[in-house]
C-alpha cells in the first residue's frame, strides 16, 4: 500500500536513546546473556521467537518480586490455556513499593477534580492509607478471591482502595459513577460482590450529579453485598443507611501486609462492551497484569521514578487500570476527575502544568477537539517538562500527529492500541525508533502480532485482522461464570482456531510499525470508550413507541464519528421531537452521554437473520459503501428487502458516513 518510505515526523536524539530503559535492556542482554541486537526489530523478532527466554530475561531485568521461584516460564503454549510462571508466588501491589524507601516523601499521586483543588499524596502516606484500608477490609471479612466493587471516580481513594484489595488478594472491579443503574448492575451482578465502595455523587462540567438514589437501587440489585462503604464526595454530610464511611477505614496504624499469591490469582475483573448480550466479565491475574504493565510502561513508554505520568481516564475504562500501573515503575501518577472541556479545552493542559507531567495521555478524540478548536498550547500552559504524548481509544489520524508535533515540537508521540481484553497494548511506542506520521512505531516485545487475511495468511503492508499467534501473560484467565470456557473461546478463537483474534483492522508496515483502522466487528467505540449495542437496545426498546432498533458506529480513521440509531415505531406512533429527546435522555440517564446517538432515524424494519439476530455488521458495511450483494446472503435473511432502505440511506448520507 505504501510505495515510498515517508519522512520521519520525529527522531530520537542519541542522548534519549542512551538514557532509555529499552536501550539499557538491550545492553544488559549483551552483557549477561551474550545476546546482541542492532535495532528494535531484531529484538522484537527474538522476543517472539524465543518467547520463554524473553520473559525470563524480562523477569530478571526488572527484579520481579516473588517469594518462591517459578518452575518454568511457560508450561503450555496452547491458546486458550497457556500456563505462565507456575510455582511463583507474588503480589501486584508489592511490586509498586520497591521504590517506597528510596524517597518516601516524594509524591505518589497528584490529583485534581472539579470538586477538589490540586493535592499531593506521598509514597509514605499512600502506603499508610493502603495498609489501613486493607486492615479494615479484612475486618469486614474480605479474603483472597472475594470481589470488591467500586463506583468511584478517578480520585486517590480509588487508587488506594484498589491497591488495598490487591494486597489482600481480593478481586477488584470498578465502574465510573456516570454510569446508570442498569449498566452497573449488568456488570457487578454477574460477579457476586461482597463489598462496594461508592461516592454520593460527582461534579461534571460544573453540574452536580447526586447518586444516592442510584446507590439505594444498587444495594437492592446486588444482594450479595455485605458491606457498603460511602465516600461523601459531592456533599461532605452525605450519608447512606447502613453504610460505613470511608474515613472510618483510615487511621489504623498497622504495617503493610501482602498476600503472596499464585501468578494466575485473579487481580481485577473488567468488562467487554456487551455487543451480543451482557458485558463479559474478563478476569486478569496478578502476574500477567504485573508483567505487561511493567513492559508497556517501562520498556515502551520509558517511565520511571523521575516521571509524572498523566492519562485522562475514568474508572470504567481500561486506561485507568493502566495508569495506576505506572506506580509499578515508581512513577508519580496524576489523576484528573471532571470534564476535560470545562470550562474550556485548556483544563487538562493547565493541570498537566501544575502536576509537572512528563508523560501526558488522553483519547485521540481529545486531541482532535483541541485541533478543531484552535487550541494553542503555549498560550495556555508551560508544558516544557512533557517528553511524551500518548493517545489511544480510537485511531489517531495524521492531522492529530501534526497538531501534536506543531504544538510540542521534540516530544515522542506515543499512540498505543490494545484492549480491555488483555489490559495491555499490542502495538505502540518505542523511544529508540523514528516516528512516522499516522503510524505506531512497533509491535510490543513478546507480542506476536500480525495482520491476517480471511484465509489465515499473514500479510504485510495490507489491511487485515489483528491476530496474536502466541500467548501473552495478560490474556484473560477466564470469563467469570463461564465455567466451560465457551464464551471465552467464541470471543477470541472462533475465527482463526488457536489464534487470538482481537477484532481490529491493522496494517503492519515494512518498517515494523502498525496502523489501526478501527473495529472489524460491531463493537461501538465512542470517544475511546468501547460499549455494546445491546446496552442501547435494552434502554431504547423499553419505550412504548419502539418496536425494534439497530445502532451502528461509523468511527474510523480520519473521519468524525457518526453513530445513527434506527428505530421501528409501533403503529400509530411517530418520531416526534419529544420522542427523540426522550430516547436521548433515557440513554444518557441509564447508560451514559457517550451512548447517545448522533441521529435517530425511523425505519420500517430492522434486517434480521433467519434465527432472528439483528444484522448489525451487514448494515455497517452497507453504510461504509460496500455493495449490497457482498454484505449478506438473502437466503439467510428473514427479511432481505429490508436492506434496500440502508442502501438508499448510505447514498443520501454519503458525506456523514464516508
Amino acid at each position: 500500500m505504501t510505495a515510498v518510505t515517508p519522512k520521519p515526523l520525529w527522531q530520537p536524539s542519541q542522548a534519549r536513546i542512551e538514557q532509555s530503559q529499552i536501550k539499557g535492556f538491550m545492553d544488559w542482554l549483551g552483557e549477561t546473556k551474550s545476546l546482541y541486537f542492532t535495532d528494535y526489530n531484531s529484538l522484537w523478532e527474538w522476543s517472539v521467537e524465543a518467547l520463554e527466554d524473553f520473559w525470563a530475561a524480562f523477569w530478571e531485568f526488572y527484579d520481579i518480586q516473588s517469594t518462591t521461584p517459578y518452575r518454568r516460564v511457560l508450561s503450555s503454549h496452547e491458546m486458550p490455556g497457556a500456563k505462565w510462571f507456575e510455582g511463583a508466588r507474588l503480589n501486584f501491589a508489592e511490586q509498586a513499593f520497591r521504590f517506597h524507601h528510596e524517597n518516601p516523601d516524594r509524591a505518589a499521586i497528584i490529583s485534581r477534580s472539579e470538586l477538589r483543588p490540586t493535592e499531593s499524596i506521598s509514597w509514605a502516606e499512600m502506603r499508610s492509607q493502603i495498609a489501613s484500608v486493607a486492615f479494615a477490609l479484612r475486618q469486614m471479612g474480605v479474603e483472597p478471591g472475594d470481589r470488591v466493587v467500586a463506583y468511584l471516580p478517578n480520585i486517590p481513594e480509588a487508587v488506594i482502595a484498589f491497591y488495598a484489595c490487591a494486597s489482600i488478594g481480593a478481586i477488584w472491579s470498578s465502574c465510573s459513577p456516570d454510569m446508570g443503574v442498569r449498566s452497573v448492575t449488568d456488570r457487578f451482578r454477574q460477579i457476586d460482590p461482597k463489598v462496594m465502595l461508592a461516592v454520593d455523587g460527582y461534579r461534571y462540567g460544573g453540574k452536580d450529579f447526586d447518586r444516592l438514589e442510584v446507590l439505594k437501587n444498587l444495594k437492592i440489585e446486588l444482594p450479595t453485598l455485605e458491606n457498603v462503604i460511602l465516600l461523601p464526595y459531592l456533599k461532605p454530610d452525605a450519608r447512606l443507611e447502613n453504610a460505613t464511611l470511608w474515613d472510618d477505614l483510615l487511621g489504623h496504624d498497622v504495617p503493610m501486609k501482602f498476600e503472596h499469591l499464585p501468578f494466575d490469582h485473579p487481580l481485577w475483573i473488567v468488562y467487554s462492551s456487551g455487543t451480543t448480550g451482557m458485558p463479559k466479565p474478563i478476569v486478569h491475574g496478578h502476574g500477567g497484569a504485573l508483567l505487561e504493565g511493567m513492559l508497556g510502561h517501562g520498556l515502551h513508554m520509558d517511565l520511571g521514578p523521575q516521571d509524572h505520568y498523566m492519562w485522562f481516564s475514568t474508572t470504567g475504562w481500561i486506561m485507568w487500570n493502566c495508569q495506576i500501573s505506572g506506580l509499578l515503575l515508581g512513577s508519580t501518577i496524576c489523576l484528573f476527575d471532571g470534564n476535560p472541556g470545562y470550562p474550556d479545552l485548556g483544563t487538562l493542559w493547565r493541570f498537566a502544568e501544575e502536576a509537572e507531567a512528563t508523560f501526558f495521555g488522553a483519547g485521540a478524540a481529545y486531541y482532535l477537539s483541541c485541533l478543531k478548536a484552535g487550541v494553542e498550547i503555549d498560550q495556555i500552559a508551560d508544558l516544557t517538562k512533557i517528553r511524551s504524548i500518548g493517545s489511544t481509544g480510537s485511531p489517531l489520524p495524521e492531522q492529530g500527529y501534526k497538531w501534536i508535533k506543531d504544538q510540542f515540537g521534540d516530544v515522542l508521540i506515543a499512540p498505543i492500541s490494545g484492549g480491555t481484553d488483555v489490559a495491555a497494548f499490542y502495538v505502540g511506542s518505542c523511544p529508540i525508533m523514528p516516528l512516522y506520521e499516522g503510524e505506531m512505531q512497533c509491535r510490543t516485545l513478546g507480542t506476536a502480532v500480525y495482520a491476517m487475511d480471511d484465509s489465515g495468511n499473514v500479510i504485510e503492508d495490507e489491511v487485515g485482522e489483528l491476530v496474536v499467534t502466541k500467548p501473552m501473560p495478560s490474556m484473560p484467565l477466564y470469563f467469570w461464570g463461564d465455567d466451560n470456557g465457551k464464551r471465552y473461546h467464541e470471543s477470541y478463537f472462533d475465527v482463526f482456531p488457536k489464534l487470538w483474534r482481537h477484532g481490529d483492522w491493522v496494517r503492519i508496515t515494512p518498517r515494523g510499525g502498525a496502523v489501526i483502522y478501527g473495529r472489524s466487528d460491531t463493537t461501538i467505540n465512542r470517544q475511546g470508550i468501547r460499549m455494546g449495542t445491546s446496552e442501547i437496545y435494552r434502554v431504547v426498546e423499553e419505550a412504548q413507541e419502539i418496536v425494534d432498533s439497530l445502532v451502528v458506529d461509523l468511527e474510523y480513521l480520519g473521519r468524525d464519528p457518526y453513530m445513527p440509531l434506527f428505530v421501528v415505531l409501533r403503529e400509530g406512533s411517530s418520531l416526534t421531537t419529544e420522542l427523540d429527546q426522550r430516547l436521548r435522555s433515557a440513554i444518557r440517564t441509564h447508560l451514559s452521554a457517550r451512548h447517545v446517538p448522533n441521529e435517530i432515524v425511523e425505519v420500517t424494519e430492522i434486517p434480521r437473520t433467519l434465527t432472528g439476530k439483528k444484522m448489525e455488521l451487514p448494515v455497517k458495511k452497507l453504510l461504509q459503501g460496500a455493495p449490497q450483494q457482498s454484505v449478506a446472503n438473502p437466503d439467510a435473511m428473514a427479511n432481505p428487502n429490508s436492506l434496500n432502505y440502508f442502501v438508499e440511506f448510505a447514498k443520501q448520507h454519503k458525506t456523514a458516513i464516508t
